[in-house]
């Protein structure tokens, strides 16, 4: 029987942490790896021991099987756990695990490797039996033959990556005259993403939903399932809300589902966690998507629900133990729901931000899975995932008010985040009543506008810019100008808008401002309590000299600056919409463009980020190279007006 005591985690951030509070809470001693770029994080800070293993890029640090096994030396770390992600269903890596007497801490590498393939697992799922949907999943890759059999098809069709995942690779073709285009973006990503620019190529289903089914098998040749989840509300093919049991589930269905699912493990011997995705329709009908040989984002929903540790079975199962539960064992209790929460800007297509975290206070009373620390920067190196909260309740209903609770309390400052979103999410009626799809977002959130300041929010800025000025200035707020009754008045930069607020001091220090009668307002540094209307509030911020961050609003504060506004796209200058690397360029100096034509791509959080012209002209200077690492508002191109 394999034993191990000391286990190497070959990830980062919250997937990290969250495999170290079970690892040591059994009693194992734990080794970090990390990037430059990681140094301070958290999964650091918890580890027992940590180990640098290369700069930000992860091809040369997380992806870098040498230095990983190099660490693993180092430090005696008899055990790996790869987590999701990075190299977690990379079968080389689990063979050189082996070939280094390590335990891998996962499935065997025939099973990763067959699975991880979506063109051959899908070849094998349909000699198991298991329900599949019509494709192309042929080792022909070149154009013609892709054409051709997507004319097969017929459209709409799913792009995918062999060897992919999480929305990478992935591109949804409406009509042939896409085909081409797409298929060069998919090839460019998953390449950059996992090494192989192997596709296939699957009829769509028009807003199903995503369920899947959790497996878990031993050594022992025991194979059982734990129930389901529903993921289906996705943006760009990522999940972001998951919960269990699915809302449509029936018994009968569950059990068929299940069965389907026990076909694929049974068709690779499966060992460990993992997880059969499926397609269901409308009509009950469900089609095999991937199996995922790892253990998945998502998995708390199911913990919470069978009252189980699945990392805690991961480790066990890889010392050579047995199942602890028959099929007949396994019960579900409740409901769960989980939220991702993303740095990413939902008005701007889920464009990915980087930046500082300059507060982070997550909410009480739920379980929120992260890897954040207040004052670490969001590189742009690694996915936008910051972390999860997860609640649950005796009922849906339950733990989706408890859930949103959370997002709307939890208080994340510094850097653009999807909470807001999450939130309308959760308060939208269709979901409310278990009515969605896949096509949700897509269908109810197709243009998301830019979070507004509420009329308190500017108010409130107003004042804190005020009171800053006073206690810089060591004077009272009455004392601050030589006649307290005159306004001052404010020029702020409200996501990105100008506005003109004058703030009053009145009787007894109390405050106007934008015509919000401000009393009893204290502040810590942190927070701002004051009353408003007879209510008394308590509001999170973090404010530096002239920059202030509320919930979702980025207050600047330029009354002493001439008031000047930075070119965006539709001036003819094209600038990085975040931090992240150069990979194509499609024009050239002296070359006439139109307006809505693709110049750049940006590679940015693993995914690719095409940048097109907001003008007609021609291209004057173009400032960057393929390779190019950029910076947030760098500018890389000009454009012309002719």
């Amino acid at each position: 029987m394999p034993t191990f005591s000391k286990i190497l985690i070959a990830n980062r951030g919250e997937i990290a942490c969250r495999i170290q509070r079970t690892a040591q809470g059994l009693g194992y001693r734990t080794v970090a790896v990390y990037s430059d770029a990681d140094a301070q994080a958290l999964h650091v800070q918890m580890a027992d021991e940590a180990v640098n293993i290369g700069p930000g890029p992860v091809h040369q640090s997380y992806l870098n099987i040498p230095a990983i096994l190099d660490a693993a030396q180092k430090t005696g770390a008899d055990a790996i756990h790869p987590g999701y992600g990075f190299l977690s269903e990379n079968a080389e890596f689990a063979r050189a695990c082996q070939h280094a007497n390590i335990t891998f801490i996962g499935p065997s590498p025939g099973a990763i490797e067959l699975m991880g393939s979506k063109r051959l697992s899908k070849l094998a799922m349909l000699e198991a039996g298991v329900p599949c949907i019509a494709g192309y999943q042929g080792s022909q890759q070149d154009d013609t033959t892709l054409q051709q059999a997507a004319s097969r098809i017929g459209y709409p069709l799913m792009i995918k990556a062999s060897a992919g995942g999480g929305g990478r690779g992935m591109r949804l073709v409406h009509d042939s005259t896409q085909l081409l285009d797409q298929l060069r973006t998919a090839r460019s990503e998953a390449m950059n993403a996992f090494g192989s620019d192997e596709l296939i190529l699957e009829q769509a289903l028009i807003d199903p939903r995503h369920v899947e089914i959790q497996l878990f098998g031993d050594s022992h040749g025991q194979l059982i399932y734990l129930g389901e989840r529903d993921c289906s509300i996705q943006r760009r093919h990522q999940k972001v809300i998951e919960e269990a049991p699915c809302p449509v589930m029936t018994p009968e269905l569950r059990q068929a589902m299940g069965e389907a699912a026990l076909k694929a493990g049974r068709a690779v011997d499966y060992v460990g966690a993992g997880t059969v995705e499926f397609l269901l329709d409308r009509n009950g009908q469900f089609y095999f998507l991937e199996m995922n040989t790892r253990l998945q984002v998502e998995h708390p929903v199911t913990e919470l629900i069978t009252g189980l540790d699945l990392v805690a079975w991961q480790l066990q199962i890889a010392a050579g133990e047995p199942l602890p539960l028959k099929q007949a064992d396994v019960t579900l209790s409740g409901h769960a729901l989980e939220v991702r929460l993303y740095a990413e800007d939902p008005a701007q297509g889920f464009v990915p931000q980087t930046g500082d975290v300059l507060r982070w206070a997550p909410a009480i009373g739920v379980r929120i899975d992260h890897g954040v620390l207040e004052g670490q920067r969001i590189s742009p190196f690694y996915d936008a995932m910051l972390g999860k909260l997860i609640a649950y309740g005796a009922t849906r209903e339950e733990a989706r008010r408890k859930l949103l609770r959370a997002v709307e309390d939890t208080v994340l400052l510094g850097v653009m985040t999807n909470q807001r979103l999450l939130a309308d999410l959760l308060k939208h009626p269709d979901f409310i009543a278990g009515d969605f799809s896949t096509g949700f977002i897509a269908e109810h959130f197709n243009e998301i506008p830019r979070q507004a300041a509420t009329d308190e929010q500017i108010a409130l800025a107003a004042v804190l810019f005020y009171q800053h000025s006073a206690d810089t200035h060591h004077q009272g707020l009455a004392g601050w100008r030589n006649s307290a009754s005159v306004p001052w008045t404010y020029r702020l930069e409200i996501n990105d808008e100008p506005r003109d607020i004058a703030v009053s001091v009145l009787q007894d220090n109390r405050l106007l401002a934008n015509g919000i009668d401000i009393r009893n307002l204290s502040t810590d540094g942190r927070r701002a309590t004051l009353q408003i209307n007879g209510i008394r509030r308590s509001i999170a911020y973090h404010l530096d000299d002239t920059q202030l961050w509320l919930s979702g609003v980025k207050v600047i504060n330029r009354t002493q600056q001439v008031a000047g506004r930075q070119a965006d796209a539709g001036s003819g200058t094209v600038k990085a919409p975040m931090d992240g690397a150069i990979v194509d360029i499609r024009v050239s100096a002296g070359e006439s463009v139109t307006k809505g034509q693709l110049l750049l791509v940006l590679e940015a959080m693993k995914m690719e980020h095409p940048l097109t012209a907001g003008i007609d002209g021609v291209i004057n200077n173009v400032q960057v190279i393929a390779g190019d690492q950029v910076r947030n508002r760098q500018v890389l191109l000009e454009i012309e007006k002719p």
